[in-house]
């Protein structure tokens, strides 16, 4: 287990293979599909969070994605949605955001982006016959 503490900053992008705690500070992504992340009771992330087991202690920002679980502890924050098929939210804990609870997160994310750029395409046309 890997562990960032509170006096580090990271700008950028994060990944790996093994689980993760992070006590300071890290703006970017993070990328653990196959691991557990937790923001630490000191932790302040401002990333969009992939990994199997998602746990926040600490303030996240960002979309978390989880392909097992995410909990929120009673002093934990999230702003951001959530997708994750299991979710456990502890009284006291804020969470401001959607929450989506699918089998397969990162494939329900794939299609909503593919979604989005399909109605975006007939709307364009639209555009250019009007004018």
């Amino acid at each position: 287990m890997a562990t960032i503490g509170k006096s580090i900053v990271i700008k950028g992008d994060l990944s790996g293979d093994e689980d993760l705690i992070i006590d300071g500070k890290v703006e970017g992504r993070v990328q653990l599909p196959n691991n557990e992340i937790t923001i630490g009771p000191d932790g302040r992330i401002t990333a969009d969070i992939e990994a199997k087991s998602i746990i926040v202690v600490g303030q996240t920002a960002g979309d978390l994605n989880a392909s097992q679980r995410v909990e929120v502890q009673a002093t934990g924050t999230v702003e951001g949605n959530i997708t994750a098929p299991r979710l456990q939210i502890h009284e006291g804990a804020t969470v401001n955001g959607n929450i989506s609870m699918t089998k397969s997160p990162v494939a329900a994310k794939t299609q909503d982006d593919s979604s989005v750029s399909a109605a975006a395409t007939p709307i364009g046309d639209q555009a250019r016959k009007s004018a």
